[in-house]
């Protein structure tokens, strides 16, 4: 059993009960506290009564189904919640990451595989919330507060889902630099997800969606074709933009 786990709640949502009974063993093995769900009120129910770290929530469920369950959390719930499936397709895959899922974990699964994708997911989630890096003015249009982990774009306030702002944050760590889609994989979703750059593409888009004037033309963050993507070099250009304006 892992002490650093016992402090940590999981919520299993689930309709088959030999399934919660087979996740809840091997978590418990692993020091996490469990809380079962059987159908989609009682998914939310539970939700607002125990406050769980993470969700672990089934997609293939009676009357409604984990997709609609997601949405329903993510109206104002930002809780980190991984996507059980029976199916393998990527257009599965894709839907629940649409709707906000952080990771899904396909249908028979081994205890090791899915202990280990919770720890990442709850790793991941703590280091969003422990990055710091004070106000960052990348441009009039565009201002990051890292400490209040606030984004603001055109002087209005943008909500980052827990992922984008993960992303976010390593990109303009490494504002100016280019940044490999392995690279990527390991500092947002880890090591464990090498082989997953749909991830990248995907969630890129979103912050483009939500960050760039003219999201088919982006101005910050910028594709480095077969490589990975860059995040504008903000430093540099205020600086040219500073002399230049001295200059005149």
């Amino acid at each position: 059993m892992s002490e650093q786990n016992t402090n940590r709640r999981i919520l299993v949502v689930d309709d088959e009960e030999r399934m919660v009974r087979f996740i809840r063993l091997n978590l418990e093995h692993d020091g996490f506290e469990v809380v079962e769900a059987y159908n989609g009120q009682q998914a939310m129910d539970r939700l607002r009564e125990t406050l769980p770290d993470l969700v672990l929530l089934d997609v293939m469920m009676p009357d409604i189904d984990g997709f609609e369950v997601l949405r329903l959390i993510r109206e104002n719930n930002d809780v980190p919640v991984i996507m059980l499936t029976a199916k393998n397709e990527e257009d599965d895959r894709v839907q629940g990451l649409e709707l906000g899922a952080d990771d899904y974990v396909s249908k028979p699964f081994s205890p090791r595989e899915l202990v280990s994708r919770v720890k990442a997911v709850l790793r991941r989630n703590e280091g969003a919330r422990s990055a710091t890096s004070g106000l960052i003015e990348v441009d009039d249009y565009l201002k990051i507060d890292f400490d209040r982990r606030e984004v603001w774009v055109d002087n209005e306030l943008v909500k980052l889902r827990p992922t984008e702002y993960r992303l976010l944050y390593h990109l303009v760590q490494n504002a100016g630099w280019v940044i490999s889609h392995d690279q990527i994989l390991a500092k947002v979703w880890g090591y464990e997800y090498r082989d997953e750059p749909h991830y990248v593409r995907l969630y890129v888009n979103y912050l483009r969606q939500k960050l760039e004037q003219d999201p088919a033309k982006p101005k910050y963050i910028l594709t480095e074709r077969g490589v990975g993507y860059r995040f504008v070099d903000y430093k540099r250009e205020n600086k040219d933009n500073k002399e230049s304006k001295e200059k005149e």
